[in-house]
């Protein structure tokens, strides 16, 4: 995917009324809770606009591909499931130099080592965000394939969205809410994936948790 100009950071002033605002939910949908970052970015699109200056980013478990993201942003905001050893569903801002630091220190999937490289690396190129917030969730399960965010969690992104969305009215994000659904073609998220469809097709509990999830395990893995 073809990256926009970016710009330095730091050394070009601008406007930050028309500042380039990223809004990047990171994690794997597949692992329960580890999908955190996404449902969020999932759910913004669904109940808010934004002014055109800002885009929403499903970054998935993409590491590098990740870093036109990230040098092209004035402001960043991440979520991500990070796992602080605190209760299952607490939320934690982490905020400007402390995030590529913090992302690095307890990683609990290989995602956060991509992404702490991306961020690196941004900062290596001189094309790093202004500002860059972090709203963390601690999980509570992430072994479970093809498994759904756990009810602490699920709480806990309304939360975490009500955090976003006050520091992007402050970064002049203008959201708005939706007065319609957004159309599949333009959503964040695939189809496929989509947290309707994806719960909507889920096996009950037992199964799942015996063999995991079976439209995303291989034949021979559910035979076993």
């Amino acid at each position: 995917m073809p990256s926009r100009t970016s710009q330095p950071a730091c050394n070009v002033p601008r406007d930050d009324g028309d500042a380039p605002i990223v809004v990047l939910g990171i994690g794997n949908l597949l692992w329960a809770d580890e999908g955190f970052g996404v449902r969020c970015v999932e759910t913004l699109q669904q109940r808010w606009d934004f002014a055109p200056h800002v885009d929403l980013v499903d970054g998935g478990t993409q590491g590098l591909y990740l870093i036109q993201h990230v040098q092209r942003a004035r402001k960043l905001l991440i979520f991500d499931a990070i796992d602080y050893g605190l209760a299952p569903g607490t939320l934690k801002l982490i905020e400007n130099e402390d995030v590529p630091r913090f992302m690095g220190a307890k990683k609990m999937s290989l995602h956060q080592t991509g992404f702490q490289e991306v961020l690196c690396l941004a900062q290596f190129t001189g094309h790093y965000p202004q500002d860059v917030l972090l709203i963390g969730c601690q999980p509570e399960e992430i072994d479970d394939y093809g498994g759904s965010l756990r009810d602490s969690v699920r709480l806990a992104l309304e939360d975490a969205l009500a955090l976003g969305l006050d520091r992007l009215r402050t970064w002049g994000a203008r959201p708005t809410m939706r007065l319609e659904a957004c159309d599949g073609a333009a959503r964040v998220t695939t189809p496929l994936l989509a947290i309707e469809t994806y719960e909507g097709g889920r096996p009950d509990a037992g199964t799942a948790c015996r063999v995991g999830d079976a439209r995303f395990m291989p034949p021979r893995a559910r035979a076993r």
